[in-house]
């Protein structure tokens, strides 16, 4: 994933000496390029009769391509010099980082940064500034971690803004809960959607080339472990299948994709699609979810970019007391598996001629989320618990011996009737770790409240 890019103007009081606020300013800069973020930087601003300094530096902010504007503050700097620069970039994020004093001989010599950022907080909550604040302390780092998840944060807004998902059909199965409002999903999170029908995919079937599809059956063969040693046949055929969408992804730039899966791939083509999902997510890097999931695509892309994990789906199968069975019954990306990536010839009811994915899945910390869509507007559900192996379980009616599918119990923090009475679909989205105090910065500003 690409650098965080923030502009960086500092500020001081016009009394304080220049070269002071000069090189605090330098010094807080140099640490944020230290952590990789990409920085334009403008001269520090004072707040000079004329706002000559002031103006200097939006000329030397503008014309860049930001994710989030660092408000540093060196020195006490009266409120009215700040906005004049801040305001021409109020459609940013910012950062409002009030810097610290330092030890001198036993004694604190300090520039009164925080009088400067305690003033303007309210007031660019006032203006209404989508901004976080932080602040250092003498004698003790700097607030990096802080710093670097507020980047991360504006980085997805940012990155959210240019995405694009493609779904191959629309409302497989007539679900309700996996459509989206295209407009409302543009206008929130900057996402836009693509749907192309499936016939033109399978009309691309003939146009895939003869030395790709050989190049990709190496990959499985060398990359993947068959419990049971499938037909080539079927292998070349989902092949085929992945390469066609592929000129699709790539000609369109899709970060995300879902198929028609139950009433298409599967009732048309006769061919479950659990091996093409593999193929996208593991070799072009693109989210994946089944079933005409846009819904799930979006919410896979926030936290892709917020963490760049695989963000996969799951479904819920049971619930108990203090867990949740979370699995899938088709694949799940390889970087997410424990172990071999382990495929299996199988047959589910009606449908055969496929490969089922029956790999394991990491366990450890998980949070699970999912965007809610309610008239236009959107909120997040999203918990976090404790992910183990799960006990010895089948899914009725797979072809005996029925497969161990891939899949967790998830332990929840919160009692599972509470995350229950809130829950808004089959699928949820996965990422490792506990990123709820990233994924709620990442919320604030898209003025997306948390359930």
């Amino acid at each position: 994933m690409r650098s965080i890019r923030a502009g960086f103007v500092g500020f001081g009081e016009v009394n304080t000496p220049k070269e002071v606020i000069l090189s605090l300013c330098q010094s807080a800069a140099n640490r944020l390029k230290e952590q990789d973020w990409e920085i334009v930087y403008a001269e520090p601003v004072s707040d000079d009769e004329e706002y000559a300094e002031a103006d200097r530096a939006v000329q030397q902010l503008k014309g860049h391509d930001f994710d989030l504007l660092v408000v540093c503050v060196a020195g006490w700097i009266p409120t009215h010099a700040v906005i004049r620069v801040t305001d021409r970039f109020r459609h940013l994020p910012m950062l409002l980082w009030g810097l610290t004093g330092w030890m001198e001989q036993g004694r604190l010599v300090t520039t009164a940064p925080q009088a400067g950022t305690s003033a303007l907080r309210p007031v660019m909550a006032g203006l209404g500034y989508r901004f976080r604040y932080v602040y250092g302390t003498v004698d003790q780092p700097y607030p990096a971690d802080k710093i670097d998840a507020f980047g991360r944060a504006a980085r997805a807004a940012s990155l959210l803004r240019e995405a694009r998902i493609g779904s191959m059909g629309y409302r497989d199965m007539l679900l309700y809960g996996t459509p989206v409002d295209i407009l409302a999903l543009r206008r929130e999170l900057g996402i836009e959607v693509e749907c192309f029908e499936m016939l033109e995919i399978v009309r691309g079937l003939d146009l895939v080339d003869e030395d790709d599809v050989q190049e990709t059956l190496r990959y499985c063969l060398d990359n993947w472990t068959f419990a049971k040693q499938p037909e080539q046949e079927t292998l070349v055929r989902g092949i085929k299948y992945y390469l066609a969408l592929k000129q699709k992804i790539e000609k369109r730039k899709y970060q995300a994709i879902s198929l028609i899966d139950v009433d298409g791939m599967k009732k048309l083509e006769g061919f479950p699609p659990a091996m093409v999902f593999m193929l996208i997510a593991d070799l072009l890097g693109v989210c994946t979810t089944p079933e005409n999931d846009m819904i799930g695509n979006a919410t896979q892309l926030m936290v892709r970019f917020l963490t760049g994990q695989a963000a996969h789906y799951m479904e819920f199968y049971e619930y108990f007391a203090d867990r949740v069975l979370i699995g899938v019954p088709d694949y799940v990306p390889s970087g997410v598996v424990r172990g071999d990536v382990t495929l299996l010839p199988a047959k589910f009811g009606s449908f055969s001629g496929s490969l089922l994915n029956v790999s394991q899945v990491k366990d450890g910390p998980v949070t699970l989320m999912r965007l809610v869509e309610d008239h236009g507007r959107y909120s997040m559900h999203m918990a976090f618990g404790q992910a183990v192996q799960p006990r010895s379980w089948e899914e009725y009616g797979w072809e005996h011996p029925a497969p161990q599918l891939p899949s967790l119990e998830v332990i929840l923090e919160e009692p599972v009737e509470a995350f229950v009475d809130k829950i808004m679909s089959q699928h949820t989205i996965i990422a490792y770790g506990d990123i709820r105090a990233e994924m709620k910065q990442l919320c604030d500003l898209l003025n997306i409240p948390l359930l």
